[in-house]
């Protein structure tokens, strides 16, 4: 039993859809036409051929198929019109979100994909808006404490968008919060093949996921950078050991209502054709040094 991979042939219908759907190879059909895993060591426990199934023959790794949820049709344009309403949140009712949907919130994660089925995220939450209170007080405190100092001194007088927050902080303004009850913190392993890809997907999963849900989210880019060179921080919100922060998002219950959605400018877009690649050298150097730019 390898991965615990096993077959119920009396439910096989020996489609081979499993074999087909497997992208590393594990599986193969034997000539009774049963699948076998034949070579476990490629899989990757992506759970594909317990999905594909079409007669909930499959079990592997301990999952049992009658234990799923079944897929529903979803209206697409219910989907188009949760992304266009979806609006950064900056004004948020001092309360928390209730434990039931924060507790949706998380096990919707473990859905989330990852680089080459790295399944080892972790998502670090405060769930309450006084443990929040002592985190913002904590940081805000901080940066006012070194706001002045060199050489965090350097880059507010040299960056812009850290000079125009300077007066903000010391007048006691919740610039990095904006006084939202909650937060979540996507880390990944330092040693997985995409880490900072797939915190981000997470927590765009997790961003629509609560706004269908009435919650208001806020990507938190300075906290991203605040957690990088306060280690402090990390240790506040237990991101484990060997594990680097990827990203920041806030949470909460909105204070304001959006009735509409906007109109936004568009995006640039190409339809491409069949062509010949003429690109002279300069061109190719001009192209790479482009894609490496940040």
């Amino acid at each position: 039993m390898k991965h615990g991979f096993l077959v119920d042939e009396n439910k096989c219908i020996k489609c081979g859809l499993c074999a087909k759907d497997c992208l590393s190879g594990a599986i193969i059909q034997e000539e009774n036409n049963i699948p076998d895993m034949k070579n476990p060591l490629k899989c990757i426990e992506c759970q594909h051929c317990f999905a594909v199934c079409p007669a909930g023959a499959i079990s592997i790794m301990g999952k049992n198929p009658e234990n799923s949820n079944e897929i529903r049709n979803i209206n697409p344009d219910d989907i188009l019109n949760l992304i266009q309403s979806r609006r950064s949140t900056r004004l948020y009712k001092r309360e928390n979100v209730d434990k039931e949907t924060i507790e949706k919130l998380k096990d919707m994660l473990n859905y989330t994909p990852t680089g080459c089925n790295n399944h080892k995220l972790h998502f670090s939450f405060i769930e309450n808006v006084d443990v929040m209170d002592d985190f913002r007080s904590k940081v805000n405190k901080k940066i006012i404490s070194l706001i002045d100092k060199k050489p965090l001194k350097f880059f507010v007088k040299t960056i812009d968008k850290f000079s125009k927050y300077k007066n903000a902080f010391l007048n006691g303004e919740d610039i990095l919060f904006r006084g939202a009850p909650h937060l979540v913190v996507a880390s990944a392993p330092v040693n997985a093949p995409c880490p900072k890809e797939d915190g981000i997907i997470a927590l765009s999963y997790f961003e629509l996921y609560a706004n269908s849900l009435g919650i208001g989210t806020l990507w938190c880019g300075f906290m991203e950078a605040i957690l990088k060179i306060m280690p402090e921080f990390c240790d506040y919100l237990r991101i484990p050991d060997g594990y680097a922060p990827i990203y920041v998002m806030l949470f909460g219950y909105s204070d304001v209502q959006y009735k509409r959605t906007i109109q936004p400018r568009e995006y640039s877009f190409t339809t491409i054709e069949k062509q010949e690649n003429k690109l002279n050298f300069i061109s190719k150097l001009q192209r790479i040094v482009w894609n490496f730019l940040r």
